[in-house]
């Protein structure tokens, strides 16, 4: 059976030396989708976090972290690569009504 690599077993394709202008940017106001994560789905194989293009996704050698949404603007590039269906798309909206209540 296949068996995905870890983040750090993949080989290196490309180095940002520097972080780009998101990092200045809380990117994050312009969501309409936010990722939802099923922590029992997720197996920290860490390809939402290869793929995310904003580097939203914080993690330590082995683990993810939740998604960083001051920079994170909800792409759902994470969501349709993760291979355990565990991060769903939400309308930002209905979020923030289940806030309120």
């Amino acid at each position: 059976m296949y068996q995905l690599k870890k983040w750090f077993e993949i080989p290196i394709g490309s180095i940002v030396s520097e972080a780009g202008s998101s990092m200045m940017n809380n990117t994050g106001s312009w969501r309409m989708l936010r990722p939802v994560l099923n922590t029992e789905k997720c197996t920290n194989c860490l390809i939402c976090w290869i793929f995310c293009p904003d580097d939203s996704i914080p993690v330590n050698r082995e683990q993810r972290f939740e998604t960083d949404f001051q920079y994170c603007k909800g792409c759902g590039i994470c969501a349709v690569e993760c291979p355990y269906d565990a991060l769903e798309m939400v309308p930002e909206m209905e979020i923030k009504l289940k806030e309120l209540e």
